[in-house]
């Protein structure tokens, strides 16, 4: 499916598309759950709405099922992607919130991946439309056609994290709520 600036690229990977090279980096990338029309708010204060929180719930449960608890956690500042993270109920420890992320730019989501410490095997980054959706293409060269809220994809990186670019990472699952 087309990347969603329009390059051509491979089709959608559902489930487990691909298998886990042990040893890689793996990185979940998640757009934030479902939020409140916000007339009056400022666009980072909309929180989730029921929904979100029902389907933050289910992609948590999710996570922890198929193991992919993550080690870290960068987050953005806006409402809606803490209560995100909070609806996960994972037990990660690890947890920056990073304002750029909120900026929407795929290119410095990249830098902040390639920042992450080498002790950290799997991340989480939690993040907006279109920036999240456009950083699963880059990095493994391919991705979904559609990046809805709840979607997750998880990126095996060859080599640590400061080696992530674009086209270097395996696409190996992307999932959507009503997966």
């Amino acid at each position: 499916s087309p990347r969603p600036d329009g390059d051509p690229v491979a089709g959608d990977r559902r489930g487990t598309g691909r298998a886990r090279v042990a040893g890689m980096p793996s990185l979940i990338v998640l757009r934030h759950a479902k939020a409140a029309a916000g007339p009056g708010l400022p666009d980072i204060d909309r929180p989730l709405n029921e929904r979100g929180r029902r389907d933050a719930a289910a992609t948590g449960e999710w996570l922890r099922n198929g193991g992919l608890t993550p080690d870290a956690v960068l987050c953005s500042t806006a409402v809606r992607t803490r209560q995100t993270l909070v609806g996960l109920a994972l037990t990660t420890s690890e947890v920056a919130y990073e304002s750029r992320i909120y900026d929407n730019d795929p290119d410095v989501l990249l830098d902040l991946v390639r920042g992450t410490g080498d002790e950290v095997r799997r991340l989480l980054l939690i993040g907006h439309n279109p920036s999240v959706h456009l950083l699963v293409h880059d990095l493994a060269g391919e991705g979904p056609r559609d990046f809805p809220t709840s979607a997750l994809a998880v990126i095996d990186i060859a080599g640590t994290w400061s080696d992530a670019r674009k086209g270097g990472g395996s696409l190996i699952t992307y999932r959507t709520p009503k997966d």
